[in-house]
């Protein structure tokens, strides 16, 4: 059972891997078509700026190999706001995966000092009624307690929509993760988030 991570140059590539690691995890770093498409399950990470890293994926042609999978895949960051139909960073066209816009950090009332990035521990919401009709938790977040805490580095993130499983408020409510499908994303680093994230990563690892 083989995992790939999809290395398109967005960096922390490094700690998604030792997180893998410590869990006795087997994963391969790679940017070719055939070893992702073969995959039993793909991670796509992500730091730095949107429309950067989706001209990484367009000069790459990973841009129609990414949405084609039909096994798991776990958006991580940057990953998964790449998944999105579009972001406000860079005024970025994505891959239209979830149904939703990535938009800048905001306060919600002018008067409201609020740092961005968003550096450090929020806690998250889960969402089930109203999501396409999800009844159950999505199963990234089996054996996670409501409001448990995760690691954010931040200043986008993508709105709330029928795709939201999850939600963290910082100047307002967006999505802390989105599923549809076999597409999954955090906007959170489950690999920085303790015993929190790697009970989501095994979830990840299990499906």
């Amino acid at each position: 059972m083989n995992t790939v991570i999809i290395d398109y140059g967005t960096g922390n590539l490094r700690s998604i891997g030792n997180a893998l690691k410590r869990m006795g995890a087997e994963y391969l770093v790679s940017s070719d078509p055939s070893d992702i498409l073969s995959a039993d399950r793909v991670i796509l990470p992500g730091v730095g700026e949107a429309s950067s890293a989706m001209k990484r994926l367009l000069d790459t042609g990973l841009d129609r190999v990414i949405p084609s999978l039909k096994q798991p895949v776990l958006g991580i960051c940057i990953g998964m706001q790449l998944m999105c139909r579009s972001s406000e960073e860079g005024k970025t066209e994505c891959l239209g995966i979830f149904r939703t816009e990535v938009r800048r950090l905001s306060p919600a009332h002018p008067s409201m000092k609020l740092k961005i990035p968003e550096m450090g521990w929020n806690n998250i919401r889960m969402e089930t009624d109203g999501q396409d009709g999800k009844q159950e938790p999505c199963p990234l977040f089996k054996g996670i307690p409501d409001g448990s805490y995760v690691y954010y580095v931040h200043s986008f993130a993508p709105d709330i929509c029928q795709d939201t499983v999850a939600v963290t408020e910082y100047g307002h409510p967006f999505s802390a993760a989105l599923d549809r499908d076999n597409f999954f994303g955090t906007q959170f680093h489950p690999e920085k988030s303790g015993k929190t994230g790697q009970r989501i990563l095994e979830n990840f690892l299990g499906l």
